[in-house]
């Protein structure tokens, strides 16, 4: 039986990638968006979900080298759940998301006073990313 697991989100960086190596050799980089959800209930509160993204090789470069707390960014990939015993014996489940693609969302390609991205980073799928991405402000986020 056919099956698909992809997800695109948008949402903003609430923390620093982190910049790794396996001990084989391959890059990794942890980071955590703020994606904002929206909410069907009274008044203006809106809910927001902190998804953890990783990403290997040369996109963990490009996500480490780019991206910093607050930048908006678009994430494709793929949902993985994976279960691991903590330090102190109990087993946990950790879910996140394993990025293929990227996109810098914030306008102008730096983003602000940071360094000029790559092209080819800022352009995956912009025509399928129209829509509400200003609604998205870092005066919504919780930090």
């Amino acid at each position: 039986m056919p099956s698909m697991n992809k997800v695109i989100l948008i949402g903003r960086v609430v923390r620093e990638p982190e910049l790794r190596s396996t001990p084989s050799g391959k890059q990794v980089t942890n980071f955590a968006i703020a994606v904002d959800r929206r909410f069907s209930g009274k008044g203006t509160e809106r809910e927001v979900d902190f998804v953890n993204i990783v990403a290997w090789q040369r996109l963990a470069e490009i996500c480490a080298q780019y991206l910093t707390k607050g930048k908006l960014v678009a994430i494709e990939g793929r949902l993985q759940i994976r279960k691991y015993e903590a330090q102190d014996g109990t087993s946990r489940t950790a879910c996140e998301v394993v990025a293929n693609e990227m996109q810098m969302l914030d306008k102008g390609a730096g983003g602000g006073g940071g360094p000029q991205a790559p092209q080819e980073v800022n352009t995956y799928a912009e025509s399928s990313l129209e829509g509400d991405m200003d609604s998205i402000v870092s005066d919504d986020l919780p930090f």
